[in-house]
């Protein structure tokens, strides 16, 4: 554990990483008492900074949901970070691709909420029942950390290497679609580079989401109506380069364009 002003200032060096768009090292290697706790705090001393700037919390997203993901990272949860109104990026907008360190796109089957879902207990049950729609999504990702050289604490710590999101245009209730077995494939510049299915994230992303209003309920967070929610990439992170034109497609659910200049 490590003390308060410690976590303050490791969170100043990633807003300042961020902001800078300069990497720094990670914070496992200086900090080796570091913990899950400590991460999350420095996350969240981050988020309430910008929020009291004027940003807004309109969801969250799942990091480390698939199996081998956690095995990677030596974990048997995943984790979370919070997605900000100021992220949300737009198919109709090239991104910058400048504005970002290691920038990389990840495939997700968005959830947006009709009601406020509960915390501790909340069951897979309760987020179908709060679900309006299902929607396609690409998250972009990105780390503050040199290299992607990350440990759990690191990336947690770092809004768990959240960057930006868009949605597609298309919502699809969850009574009409299998949210288990839905096929997407990721194209580059028309060249397919990723494929996968929704039940690569926790065999259902509903999983993912019930674990994600019990975990945040920890440290005083709830899932709201309106809310946006990424539980997690049903493919590998693919890096994103200047010029590049990413389509995902979902068997079902429709399409979702990101385009880097």
């Amino acid at each position: 554990m490590l003390p308060a002003e410690v976590r303050e200032r490791l969170a100043a060096d990633l807003a300042r990483a961020e902001r800078d768009r300069e990497p720094i090292s990670p914070l496992t290697d200086g900090n080796p008492d570091i913990d899950v706790v400590d991460a999350y705090e420095i996350q969240l001393i981050n988020i309430r900074s910008r929020v009291a700037g004027g940003a807004r919390v309109i969801g969250h997203k799942v990091g480390l949901s698939s199996e081998a993901m956690q095995k990677m990272m030596g974990v048997d949860e995943p984790d979370y970070g919070h997605l900000l109104a100021e992220m949300e990026v737009f198919e109709d907008r090239p991104v910058a691709a400048g504005t970002f360190l290691y920038p990389r796109v990840e495939v997700e089957v968005g959830f947006v909420l009709a009601d406020d879902l509960p915390g501790e207990g909340c069951t897979e049950d309760d987020v179908l029942a709060a679900t309006a729609a299902f929607a396609p999504s690409i998250e972009l990702i990105d780390t503050r950390i040199t290299d992607w050289k990350i440990k759990l604490c690191d990336t947690i710590a770092d809004n768990a290497s959240s960057a930006g999101w868009v949605l597609g245009t298309e919502r699809v209730s969850p009574k009409d679609i299998d949210i288990t077995a839905i096929p997407a494939v990721l194209t580059r510049n028309g060249e397919v580079v990723a494929e996968g299915r929704s039940d690569a994230v926790l065999g259902n992303p509903v999983t993912a989401v019930a674990w994600l209003a019990r975990k945040v309920d920890q440290f005083g967070v709830r899932l709201k109506a309106g809310d946006i929610v990424l539980p997690g990439s049903c493919t590998r992170a693919i890096d994103a380069r200047p010029g590049d034109d990413f389509v995902a497609r979902f068997d079902g659910l429709g399409s979702v364009h990101l385009s880097f200049e």
